[in-house]
């Protein structure tokens, strides 16, 4: 059996204070489905802890009109530490968080409504897609894209996590992780310019490479439905040096932790990730074949790329579907394949209002 890749999960997105935090997710860009909340121990994440157990709080947040979510994740035994330098296109590391939107003018004309802090106004991308550039109080920076695939329809101008974009030092050096490890093979536009849809955010005045990868093959895991269509964009800066966005900080310091992929096949990706050269920085199932994430199940490990980017793997066993009825989902006692999108409905009994 081949490890599967699923589509994006979440994006980790570390903050200073995770209840206002969350509140402003849910209340600007609709992440108001709070599948866990949980404070513990990272025990597990010490080769990008500096070898300190790490005490922290995090939110695993979706929004029903599909993408992956937002796991909102806070340092509670110690001061989180944002970046000491202004992050810009090409820094190394995920510099960029990317939402989906069936309409991308009505987003644009919401966030404007609201005052949000937009970077740049609606332009085409050079797929020549819509999207457009925005910075949350956070100082993330997001970009809204097109896309028509939605699950359910919200009151929110955009859905959840539609992909990334990474800052690489070398992008043939990280291509392989994308490409051959993630399968995100198909090559959709790889482009070198000063490019004048980023006018606006910090660092669009350097040339730079810029790849954008889809995978060729359309996911087939429980959850695709609900994740949908996603991409990757690579940035590599040719002009000037590129900083680590996690310079002097570590693993869950405000700014983009992670990127999560769901999986089926941990096992599987173990050996293939370690023929690549890449092998797991962290395994959850070294200590046990199931790991507890609040009132979800599973097993998770971690990837490091070349630019330094974080990978997360999760292979879901058990997730709430009616927590005032006990009922639990146990994906190891099912066939593969997508859930049902009736069941997905389910999830809208944990929105938070």
């Amino acid at each position: 059996m081949k490890a599967q890749i699923n589509g994006i999960q979440q994006l980790g997105v570390g903050v200073t204070n995770i209840h206002e935090a969350f509140a402003w997710y849910r209340k600007y860009f609709g992440m108001d489905i709070k599948m866990f909340d949980e404070a513990a121990m990272a025990e597990l994440m010490l080769p990008h802890t500096k070898d300190e157990v790490r005490e922290r709080h995090a939110i695993l947040a979706l929004n029903l009109q599909g993408g992956g979510g937002f796991e909102v994740w806070q340092h509670t035994g110690k001061k989180p530490e944002p970046a000491k330098f202004a992050i810009t296109l090409g820094d190394l590391g995920i510099c960029i968080g990317k939402l989906k939107s069936a309409d991308v003018q009505k987003a644009f004309s919401q966030y404007k409504a609201w005052g949000l802090n937009l970077l740049t106004g609606v332009t085409t991308d050079p797929e020549g897609k819509e999207h457009f550039y925005l910075k949350d109080v956070y100082e993330n920076i997001w970009e809204v894209c097109h896309e028509i695939n939605v699950l359910k329809p919200q009151k929110s101008v955009n859905g959840g996590v539609y992909g990334v974009t990474i800052g690489v030092a070398d992008l043939e050096k990280s291509l392989p992780v994308y490409q051959k490890l993630l399968k995100y093979d198909s090559i959709i536009y790889d482009k070198v310019d000063v490019f004048q849809d980023w006018q606006g955010v910090a660092g669009s005045d350097k040339k730079c490479r810029r790849m954008l990868l889809r995978p060729s093959v359309e996911p087939n895991g429980a959850f695709s439905p609900l994740l949908g269509p996603s991409c990757i964009e690579l940035v590599q800066l040719l002009e000037g040096s590129p900083r680590d966005i996690y310079e002097d900080r570590i693993w869950g310091d405000p700014g983009f932790i992670h990127i999560c992929f769901d999986i089926n096949g941990m096992d599987a990706l173990r050996q293939e990730v370690k023929a690549c050269g890449f092998p797991f920085t962290v395994d959850s199932a070294i200590d046990a074949d199931t790991f507890g994430m609040g009132e979800a199940a599973g097993s998770f490990a971690y990837i490091q790329a070349p630019e330094g980017t974080l990978i997360e793997f999760v292979e879901t066993h058990k997730i709430p579907l009616v927590r005032k009825l006990n009922w639990f989902l146990d994906l190891t006692k099912r066939k593969s394949g997508p859930l049902p999108k009736w069941m997905f409905g389910l999830f809208s009994m944990m929105r938070v209002k």
